[in-house]
């Protein structure tokens, strides 16, 4: 972000971003519940009418993850003038998170929200809420609420007062938008995501975990390929934590990073981490009672650059097979296999038509091998055993690669920079491997994902007014691990009508597969900043 002038507020999207990172910052210095509760009284009471015991008007008739109330407690500020520090606002977010979240059953069918996945095409759960709301942002943010039946209805009448041109906006001028949003469609919202759950009075009843330890991770970062590595946690204050990593890439490149973590809710893991210059962002799921770890991370500023990242610990964990790095094997040919986990000892078996040749190193984190498959093997999953630990179908064995998607499905990149407020939004495109079953079909249920193959990209234009635009020439450029990157925002003047970098492309992944090459395409928008970016879109 940037301010253009000194004496300019920063943008609000600032306001909300900043929120969870700058808590990270000062981990350890909110308040405990008491003295939380007591800020809470001082900042939010003066409006919302306290009733004792923890509970005031409104805001004690809902329930969000931390950014959800980091959102919240923002608006207070930039819209009624609350005036807080950094540590009073970190502080009550912790506590109103504590106190008014979601178990990790509510938040979980949404977590892409949450973590900022990047180009999700959503599904609504409910249609009636999804027309009536997911019109303006998405249905994930809706789905990681919950409220009573009253305080939807008083929602919906805040976004009228706050958004008066939503009853004439696109879905709403067709009908009577606020007879559907204030009757039918506040009803299916207290029944879907109601206040009150189960599942919520079950988990604040379990005595939150402590993360603290020592853990043994693995994970995937597109573009990258996968990664094994270790993590030690030290708590350094009541759910704070100063956390190291060492991650160890498949393609022989390795990182360490440094820095803080929050607990949340007992499960929700927020942590800053430092890779020299570069600042990394997790949100994961604390989950197992404390022995289980796994979510998003990604670049700060950069949602589409990062990976996902499960950990089990290391001390005292139930032994496991974690990874196997290549997860896919060809028929008729040598590699060097890799299985991660812990607690490993004893005799490797890969499955039928896989031989262990040799063993170059092993642990009881790591096991190195030289492996052998066979020319006639069939294709599909194999399970892979270390003495009585089982893995599943981590390691998949191919005749052929029969056909290559790119992943995400509809990838979407954003210009940015040059000057503005917003930075460029890239797309990490991945071309996914698959083998046919035995039907012989592409694209049904007995197909074989492989996983992710090198590459060779490139694009074009994507129709013929894209074409007229050369938007091929001026949406961006795509290097050989899937990174698309656009161009700068603002007029071109090079361009016809002067108008921005945006564009319709077409990307080509081609994956050779020995003598054979596999080609996949698929559209990619680039499109225009979006200046309204909160922590929940």
């Amino acid at each position: 972000m940037r301010r253009t002038d000194k004496n300019r507020a920063l943008p609000r999207a600032f306001a909300f971003a900043a929120g969870l990172a700058a808590q990270l910052a000062v981990a350890g210095a909110y308040a405990a519940a008491p003295a939380a509760e007591a800020l809470v009284n001082t900042k939010c009471a003066s409006c919302h009418t306290a009733k004792g015991e923890g509970k005031w008007d409104r805001i004690s008739e809902g329930r969000r993850t931390p950014e959800g109330w980091d959102m919240t407690v923002a608006r207070m500020g930039f819209a009624h003038g609350v005036k807080m520090s950094r540590e009073e606002r970190a502080t009550i977010v912790k506590y109103l998170s504590d106190a008014y979240g979601l178990s990790p059953d509510e938040s979980a069918a949404h977590r892409y929200i949450v973590d900022r996945t990047p180009s999700v095409v959503e599904h609504f759960d409910n249609k009636l809420i999804g027309d009536t709301c997911a019109r303006c942002h998405s249905y994930g943010r809706i789905a990681v609420q919950r409220r009573t039946e009253a305080d939807w209805r008083k929602l919906v009448h805040f976004h009228v007062g706050q958004f008066p041109a939503i009853e004439i906006q696109a879905g709403g001028r067709d009908r009577n938008w606020f007879e559907i949003a204030n009757g039918d469609a506040v009803v299916e919202l207290g029944k879907t995501y109601g206040f009150e759950s189960d599942s919520w009075t079950k988990w604040k009843a379990q005595k939150p975990a402590d993360a603290s330890g020592s853990w043994r991770l693995v994970g995937h970062k597109p573009g990258a390929g996968a990664y094994e590595g270790t993590a030690t946690v030290q708590r350094t204050g009541d759910d704070a934590y100063a956390v190291t990593m060492v991650l160890r890439f498949e393609n022989g490149q390795s990182e360490t990073l440094k820095g803080s973590a929050i607990v949340y809710t007992g499960h929700e893991w927020r942590a800053t981490l430092k890779s020299g210059e570069r600042t990394i962002n997790q949100i994961m799921t604390l989950a197992d009672g404390g022995r289980s770890l796994s979510g998003r991370w990604f670049e700060e500023g950069y949602d589409a650059i990062g990976g996902t990242l499960r950990a089990v610990r290391a001390d005292g964990a139930q032994p496991a097979v974690l990874s196997v790095q290549p997860a896919a094997l060809k028929a008729g040919t040598r590699s060097r296999l890799v299985i991660n986990g812990v607690g490993l000892d004893g005799e490797v078996s890969l499955g039928s038509g896989v031989k262990v040749l040799s063993v170059a190193e092993r642990s009881a984190d790591r096991v190195v091998l030289e492996v052998e498959s066979a020319k006639d093997a069939v294709s599909g999953p194999r399970e892979v055993k270390v003495g009585n630990v089982r893995s599943g179908d981590a390691l998949k064995v191919f005749q052929r690669i029969d056909y290559v998607k790119i992943t995400p499905d509809h990838p979407m990149a954003r210009v940015g920079g040059n000057g503005g407020s917003m930075n460029k939004v890239p797309a990490q495109l991945e071309a996914l491997a698959y083998t046919v079953g035995a039907d012989g079909k592409k694209g049904t249920a007995d197909d074989v994902a492989l996983g992710a193959m090198p590459a060779a990209w490139s694009f074009d234009n994507l129709n013929k007014v894209a074409a007229e635009m050369k938007d091929a020439k001026f949406a961006g450029r795509i290097d050989q691990n899937g990174l698309f990157m656009t161009n700068d925002a603002g007029p071109n003047p090079e361009r016809k009508y002067k108008t921005n970098n945006a564009g319709e492309l077409k990307v080509t992944a081609v994956v050779k597969d020995g003598t054979r090459t596999v080609k996949a395409t698929a559209p990619l928008i680039v499109t225009v900043q979006r200046f309204n970016d909160p922590p929940i879109r």
